[in-house]
């Protein structure tokens, strides 16, 4: 089965609000089989609604509607659908019960608007909003050739996805449709997306050529996701078929992938340093407490972060971390031995076993021609050794920070994983 989801609204278009419910309908639509393959933004234009509707419904099996159920002059999806099914409206008695009784416990007079909601297509499904007012709609179509649905819902996302979950889902999930859906995301970091393109090698080897798997690369600040999609008859042949293509990929790029599920990198540092019971403290300069917050976003990281220093200042370096200043004055606060003395003193002072620093220049001033902005050296030490990396990450401040704290969580991660830090 194919899905098609269709969000209305002009706050929409104009980017007033982000438009999160597209998202959220087609995971959970892949989870029952219906594959997501056209997504349509419309304002509040009576024409322009019809026209989603006809153009939706031609080619897809499953339409999915949110946005414009509201008691305002500018929420006419319900008068779109009647046009578009050739119906009229009717009060839906168990809406309208829960609209009066509402507006009687907050003591106010209930308004022709809000009783409105109450008022239906002729010929839908109600599907029950708990948390709101306005209903959602369930519309089929069934004939000897094809079956189709479409499902009209609020556009508040807390609602929506009450309705969906509560509604929606199960009741897909009953008509058992002959197609799997199934996904998998390998989360990889420290190698760009075009070298992990290369050390892929040919995708086809991958995805096979019968159409049925494929392989999106998805680059973001922190890495590369691998996203893997596949179509079957069954849930098991679904399964190996992703387990086959993931074991290819981990053959060639195991080192740069640290999650196949919904973990994130700050996680499995976590699991790794429960796992061989070490603590961590960390010394941030450039990174101004992002690694120390991306750690403890961490449920249970008390049971292994000890302490975050963010010594932005060189004088903040040598009272907190015992820097000497010596040091900083001879090699300059972003370089190599600031960077090992930060983490050897951050270890030394909250006595952890391991510690991690960063110390460069965010920018975008400050920078020279042999300290450019983007320089950044992310140091380590633990009780055996101590050592620094240098890294240049880009001139967008922000995007600086986030890869600075990346690279430095993946330093630990190969570092606690026994592998090679070096290409």
């Amino acid at each position: 089965m194919n899905g098609e989801i269709i969000t209305i609204g002009d706050e929409l278009l104009i980017g007033q609000v982000i438009n999160t419910n597209q998202a959220f309908i087609a995971e959970q639509l892949n989870s029952v089989g219906i594959y997501v393959e056209h997504m349509t933004t419309v304002g509040d234009n009576l024409t322009l609604i019809l026209d989603a509707f006809t153009t939706a419904m031609s080619r897809s099996n499953v339409v999915c509607i949110t946005g414009g159920l509201g008691p305002t002059h500018d929420d006419i999806t319900k008068q779109a659908l009647c046009k578009f099914f050739n119906t009229d409206f009717v009060v839906h008695q168990q809406t309208l019960n829960k609209i009066k009784a509402l507006f009687q416990q907050r003591n106010l007079p209930l308004t022709q608007a809000s009783a409105d909601q109450a008022l239906v297509p002729r010929g839908c499904t109600v599907l029950e909003n708990p948390i709101g007012s306005a209903p959602g709609m369930l519309f089929e179509y069934h004939s000897t050739a094809e079956e189709k649905y479409l499902i009209a819902m609020p556009g508040v996302p807390f609602e929506m996805e009450k309705i969906v979950a509560d509604s929606v889902i199960p009741f897909f999930k009953k008509k058992n449709f002959s197609s799997i859906v199934r996904h998998r995301t390998l989360k990889t970091t420290g190698i760009s997306e075009s070298v992990l393109s290369e050390k892929l090698g040919s995708i086809q080897e991958i995805t096979g050529t019968d159409g049925s798997l494929t392989l999106a690369f998805l680059p973001n600040p922190f890495g590369t996701k691998l996203r893997l999609t596949v179509r079957e008859h069954s849930i098991e042949a679904a399964e190996q078929k992703l387990s086959h293509a993931e074991t290819l990929i981990r053959s060639k790029a195991e080192k740069y992938i640290y999650s196949s599920s919904e973990l994130e990198l700050e996680d499995v540092i976590g699991e790794l340093f429960r796992k061989r019971k070490l603590t961590l403290a960390t010394a941030e300069s450039c990174t101004g407490g992002m690694i120390a917050n991306r750690i403890t976003n961490v449920s249970g990281s008390s049971e292994y972060f000890l302490r975050g220093y963010v010594t932005y200042s060189n004088i903040s370096k040598t009272e907190l971390l015992s820097v000497d200043e010596n040091i900083i004055a001879e090699y300059g606060a972003v370089s190599r031995e600031v960077a090992e003395a930060m983490a050897s003193g951050a270890r030394t002072n909250a006595k952890s076993d391991i510690a991690i620093s960063t110390t460069g220049i965010a920018g975008p001033a400050g920078g020279t021609p042999e300290k450019p902005v983007g320089l950044v050296w992310i140091g380590y030490a633990d009780r055996e050794i101590t050592f620094a990396m240098k890294f240049n990450l880009g001139d967008h401040r922000l995007r600086f920070k986030e890869r600075a704290s990346q690279a430095a969580l993946e330093l630990l991660r190969r570092k606690l994983s026994s592998i090679p830090i070096q290409e």
